[in-house]
């Protein structure tokens, strides 16, 4: 299914960028919590979730191991990305693409920039925690190699659900 409204959107015209820059925590926790609330009916704990993972990764970040990939168009985020060093394996989290921009590709280039990083970093695994409610993330994660291994049932974004862990080893 595809959200994209502007029909004369193209993904050339997204800028893709590997440094964060001031205001750019805030606008991704931000735009978690809002999209999520709206999309999902997500709780303040999810955005509370985002923010504490955040500070987690600038708390640990090395270049070298460690990116992000913001996605801008017109000066505006418009999609979010990271891979987060975890000892020998590497955890994807916050990977969003606000609505009007999904369905050209963004989702997949993002992928295919995660994976390479990935496979220079010569990381062994990698594994990422979604819920049930993101079926369509799920297809693309399992397009990469990516399997389900772990559900547990959980109210910790405030509102009942299935977390999902899903892991890729090469």
């Amino acid at each position: 299914m595809s959200y994209n409204v502007n029909s004369e959107l193209n993904i050339n015209d997204i800028s893709i960028r590997t440094k964060l820059r001031s205001g750019d925590i805030g606008y991704v926790t931000y735009l978690h919590g809002s999209l999520y609330k709206r999309e999902y009916g997500y709780g303040i704990q999810f955005e509370s979730y985002v923010a504490a993972g955040l500070l987690e990764f600038l708390k640990n970040y090395h270049p070298e191991r460690n990116r992000v990939w913001v996605c801008e168009h017109n000066n505006q985020m418009v999609g979010f990305l990271l891979l987060m060093e975890r000892g020998d394996a590497a955890q994807l989290r916050f990977f969003l693409i606000t609505p009007e921009y999904r369905g050209i590709g963004l989702g997949k280039r993002l992928m295919d920039l995660y994976m390479e990083f990935f496979h220079q970093c010569g990381y062994n695994s990698c594994y990422l925690w979604t819920t049930h409610q993101q079926e369509t993330a799920a297809r693309l994660y399992q397009r990469y190699g990516f399997k389900l291994t772990e559900e547990k049932d959980s109210t910790a974004f405030g509102k009942p659900l299935i977390e999902r862990k899903y892991e890729l080893v090469v």
